[in-house]
């Protein structure tokens, strides 16, 4: 079964933390990827994402289509990675999560064609 694996959090607490704390971020999604293999999930992909403020938020209804800069939603927290996997099952995905930082999960499986 294939699930993303959304990370949010508020992009303040990257951009204020210091070497050490970014240090602890890697060393915990090492875990993470660790604790996934040890309990036979697959990474397929992954990624960290830019800002926001980077972002484009395409809108259609009907034949209108608007384009803004920015997020479509203001929200306390942003989208700031993504891990796609394989897994056996929800749980064993759902156990491997306590190893990732301080983030909100979201977990969501893939719908299959």
């Amino acid at each position: 079964m294939r699930f993303v694996v959304l990370l949010y959090q508020d992009e303040d607490v990257w951009r204020r933390a210091d070497d050490a704390e970014r240090a602890r971020y890697h060393a915990q999604h090492a875990a993470f990827d660790g604790a996934l293999r040890t309990a036979g999930v697959t990474v397929v992909a992954g990624e960290a994402l830019v800002g926001v403020a980077a972002a484009r938020t395409h809108r259609r209804v009907g034949d209108d289509v608007t384009v803004t800069d920015g997020p479509f939603a203001e929200t306390a927290e942003q989208l700031g990675g993504f891990y796609l996997v394989d897994a056996p099952d929800a749980d064993t995905l759902l156990a491997t999560l306590r190893h990732l930082p301080e983030y909100t999960v979201e977990v969501r499986e893939v719908a299959e064609a």
